[in-house]
């Protein structure tokens, strides 16, 4: 059993996003650094590996499929728009997670034996996450995915198959497209997630921690307002989640002859999806918060009836010759300022929404998705439709 360590001996830039071995082989290449993400060097190697193989392996071998790549946009989506999104989002995502972490200790939301308990739990992620099973259970995964749905990617476009015999067969850029530049995308979008889901356990445990919570904290949700900012955090799996479909639906559209209204359905369920898993850490704390709210509304209840009704007896009842004082009285100002304390208990939601990360969150939606929009109504026409909904 692990020894239970002193709250001081769990560093305060504990990463759930670093470590693992995809990490180490970065770190052992010159991508990562110890305190560096290195952004633009990893962005243009990933881009590197997966997108030039396929334009050298076209020019060499189809030569008349070089246009058509060039045109692909489901190319693009993946490459230049998903990975570098997915690259983006892991410091983002650590930095929300370590200012949660750091928020926790400084807000005094733990008493000292709870924070020793939860200095445990994220001590064991942060070595869950450098396990190397997780990793390779994404790397199976996603193998598998390719082997079971490789044909059902198989269509005309030049660059990626030759037809011989009367059926189509993958060129070599085609074979290079899903065996090593979709799985690159698949691979990172499948960390990403298992980040998340340490996140997600992590949310959970403090949500059964015993939370110093105050239903009158004015950020209206017992003063764990700030796990709100963590949604954010899940846009850039959003945005590449999101880009990927959309531009499946998007050539479907231009060369299938679909029609945007038949992905309705499935753009309602990826909608959901994504905020069932992008909210879904923060709904361990409702039944928390909507609990908090109820005892706040009893007890403050309770000290609102004693309170309101010794004003009354004294001011309203018994007010005769005692107006001249009513306006310097320390009860006038007592009552507002228990009014305010009352009104902020009824006004509190158990519901961990910051506007700002879902706005981000939305916006992480629908821009990956206008293209396919555009595929089906010109731009002008959206454009148009927006100026008639702001009037």
């Amino acid at each position: 059993m692990d020894a239970q360590p002193d709250s001081t001996q769990v560093p305060t830039d504990v990463s759930l996003v670093r470590g693992g071995p995809f990490h180490r082989l970065q770190q052992a290449l010159g991508l990562l650094g110890p305190n560096r993400w290195n952004l633009t060097r990893r962005i243009i190697f990933f881009i590197a590996i997966s997108w030039l193989p396929l334009f050298l392996l076209t020019v060499l071998f189809h030569p008349e499929g070089l246009l058509p790549l060039m045109r692909d946009y489901r190319v693009y989506s993946r490459l230049l728009l998903a990975i570098p999104a997915l690259l983006v989002g892991e410091p983002l995502m650590e930095g929300r997670f370590r200012t949660v972490i750091g928020h926790i200790r400084r807000a005094g939301l733990l008493d000292s034996s709870e924070l020793v308990r939860v200095d445990t739990i994220i001590a064991r992620l942060v070595r869950v996450g450098d396990y190397v099973l997780p990793e390779l259970v994404v790397l199976l995964l996603l193998i598998t995915h390719s082997l079971t749905s490789y044909r059902g990617l198989i269509d005309t476009s030049p660059w990626l198959s030759h037809r011989s015999g009367g059926e189509l067969y993958l060129t070599a850029a085609g074979w290079y497209a899903v065996v090593i530049s979709s799985s690159i995308f698949q691979f990172l979008l499948g960390l990403a997630l298992w980040r998340w889901l340490l996140w997600g356990f992590l949310a959970f445990k403090l949500s059964k921690s015993d939370l110093n919570l105050v239903a009158t904290h004015p950020d209206q949700h017992g003063g764990l307002g700030f796990l709100g900012l963590t949604s954010a955090a899940f846009a850039p799996i959003a945005f590449s989640a999101t880009a990927v479909v959309a531009s499946t639906w998007r050539n479907d559209i231009l060369h299938h002859g679909a029609h945007l209204m038949d992905f309705k359905l499935q753009g309602i369920a990826l909608i959901l999806l994504i905020a069932v898993i992008a909210l879904g850490p923060l709904a361990f704390f409702i039944p928390r918060l909507a609990a908090l709210r109820r005892q706040g509304i009893l007890e403050y209840g309770i000290l609102g009836q004693i309170q309101s009704k010794e004003f009354h007896d004294k001011w309203i009842s018994r007010r005769a010759g005692l107006e001249p004082e009513f306006l310097t009285a320390p009860e006038s100002s007592t009552l507002a300022d228990y009014g305010n304390a009352c009104e902020r208990i009824n006004d509190m939601s158990p519901l961990l929404v910051d506007k700002g990360s879902l706005y981000t969150l939305a916006a992480a939606i629908a821009i990956p998705a206008l293209p396919m929009v555009l595929a089906q109504i010109p731009l002008a026409v959206v454009l148009s439709d927006l100026l008639k909904a702001l009037r």
